[in-house]
């Protein structure tokens, strides 16, 4: 969601028309025994959840045009719409499968609440209908000594029960030819979405046995809901149908006027076999003019000193707990650092620490705070007049050009770890002008020019403010009013954001506090001891 929310930012500020969409994916058995556990009622419980949801992201400035809930009416309906579609172009299929049921739990287990050893790489948590440590699909009776992920009961046996299933036998020649239509997809993307179609694509089941989820509008059928893979993706459409509905806008327009819209997907690794497969094989089996993706960005797992994140062995810190110990641009930065782009990365307290002390408090919020704290001592509280820009300010400004068009390059092939690379290159150059041209020294022989170097670097601030709004929002909002900028000022593209000499003389500034506090060393080391490792 992080990558995703910097790429809209990014794209609003240069111009472009956005719409950005997430939802909470509430069905499935693991909802319903969370709410069993808390004593709620399933519809409270993810009400409960949805809203505490919501109120983290907003904290971390994920800027949402709109985000649903996957129970809502408006899935429901797309989600029934959709099986009908494909049912009646001969996509669905009715079968008797053999399904575990647990003897203990006395129920049928879902794909996902069946546990076992991996046939393919060994893993021993792996579920029945995945394995998280190798993506492979699988199906449950596919696994080696198989348990209850309920009970941990190895009383399983196998009954027959009735299914619907997705034909994406049928369909394989058309999402092959869909996959080959994206060359520029990121290797990540491609590969997993290329396994699958050399190994020949399987049929799918589509529904479930349980209560909690979208009913399948099929007699006989009655007791039995979708299987949330399926009913999970329409969520990206019904989302966006619920924001069109509470917001008077046409929200069709988006997803079936196919010339005008690019659409792109963000996701971690153990989701592309839903998004590059079976989602695209849902909508060309419609045969309706829903949009498909045209970029999905992929990418791998961060990992917490090299294993796992995860509440039960209790390692790895996340999301509520980070927000309550630093404001949200520190996490924002330091994780798009650490992006597991072309592999898997690692999170570390010391790596934490180098980002956030060496990078934001001594490079960008040393640069700021010296300017402003200069400024204020010798010429007041407004941009001082003197001097003219000359040989090195035109340098500085070519510069500072090449980064920030790196950087928006970087930003636009979704480039993440490239991009904040070059927003560092960025700062480093104005620490680099402003320790070269040395005011404090300038001052005392030549004010003007002390006066044009002060004026400079208040002017790189109001770049770098402009550059670094999709990262770290909120500090860019503080210089935005630090340096008083109009609100058309504010929303400047980025591509076209420096210009040494915006701020003219006689325009006001304010002085603030430090942007970044430092992270000291007893303070990392209680940090790793208390989250784990």
């Amino acid at each position: 969601m992080l990558p995703a929310d910097v790429y809209a930012r990014f794209l609003r500020q240069e111009g472009e028309t956005v719409l950005f969409i997430c939802a909470t994916d509430e069905h499935g058995t693991p909802t319903e025994i969370a709410a069993s556990e808390a004593g709620l009622d399933v519809e409270t419980f993810c009400q409960r959840l949805h809203n505490t949801q919501a109120e983290i992201y907003r904290d971390l400035g994920l800027s949402f045009d709109y985000f649903g809930r996957n129970s809502s009416i408006y899935n429901h309906e797309l989600t029934q719409h959709f099986y009908h579609s494909l049912d009646k172009n001969g996509f669905i299929e009715e079968r008797e499968i053999s399904q575990i049921y647990s003897l203990d739990d006395k129920r049928f287990l879902p794909d996902r609440y069946i546990i076992g050893t991996c046939p393919h790489c060994g893993y021993e948590s792996a579920r029945g209908d995945q394995c998280e440590n190798c993506t492979s699909l699988l199906d449950p009776t596919d696994l080696i000594e198989p348990r209850s992920a309920i009970s941990a009961s190895k009383r399983l046996e196998v009954r027959k029960t009735k299914h619907l299933f997705l034909k994406l036998s049928k369909l394989s020649h058309e999402i092959k030819a869909w996959v080959d239509e994206h060359p520029n997809w990121c290797n990540l993307t491609k590969s997993i979405a290329m396994k699958w179609l050399n190994e020949g694509l399987q049929d799918r089941c589509i529904t479930r046995d349980m209560n909690w989820g979208v009913p399948v509008p099929r007699p006989g059928f009655e007791g039995k809901v979708f299987y949330v893979w399926f009913d999970a993706p329409v969520g990206y459409i019904s989302a966006t149908k619920g924001w069109g509905i509470e917001n008077s806008q046409d929200w069709e327009t988006w997803w079936c006027n196919t010339e005008n819209t690019k659409y792109v997907q963000f996701m971690a690794k153990d989701n592309l076999p839903f998004h590059t497969i079976m989602f695209p094989a849902m909508i060309l089996g419609t045969r309706e003019n829903w949009k498909l993706a045209d970029q999905i960005r992929g990418f791998n797992w961060l990992t917490y000193y090299g294993k796992k994140f995860s509440t039960s062995a209790k390692r790895g810190i996340f999301l509520d707990q980070a927000l309550s110990l630093l404001p949200a641009d520190y996490w924002r930065y330091a994780l798009l650092s650490m992006i597991p782009e072309s592999a898997d990365s690692g999170f570390t307290w010391e790596l934490f620490q180098v980002k956030v002390n060496k990078e934001l408090a001594d490079t960008f919020g040393n640069f700021v705070n010296r300017t402003l704290k200069f400024t204020a001592n010798h010429f007041g509280t407004l941009v001082p007049a003197g001097g003219s820009l000359g040989e090195r300010e035109q340098e500085l400004q070519n510069t500072c050009e090449q980064l920030v068009s790196r950087y928006c390059d970087s930003l636009q092939n979704m480039e993440f770890r490239k991009a904040i690379e070059a927003l560092y290159s960025l700062w480093s150059v104005g620490n680099q002008y402003i320790d070269e041209r040395a005011p404090w020294k300038l001052i005392k022989v030549n004010r003007e020019e002390a006066a044009l170097v002060v004026r400079v670097c208040i002017n790189l601030i109001r770049t770098y403010a402009l550059v670094s709004a999709p990262i770290i929002p909120f500090t860019s909002a503080k210089l935005f009013d630090a340096l008083n900028l109009a609100d058309t000022d504010r929303t400047t593209k980025v591509s076209e954001s420096v210009n040494l000499d915006t701020l003219v003389p006689g325009h006001p500034i304010n002085v603030i506090y430090p942007l970044f506090r430092k992270l000291e060393e007893e303070e990392i080391k209680e940090l790793s001891a208390k989250f784990g490792m």
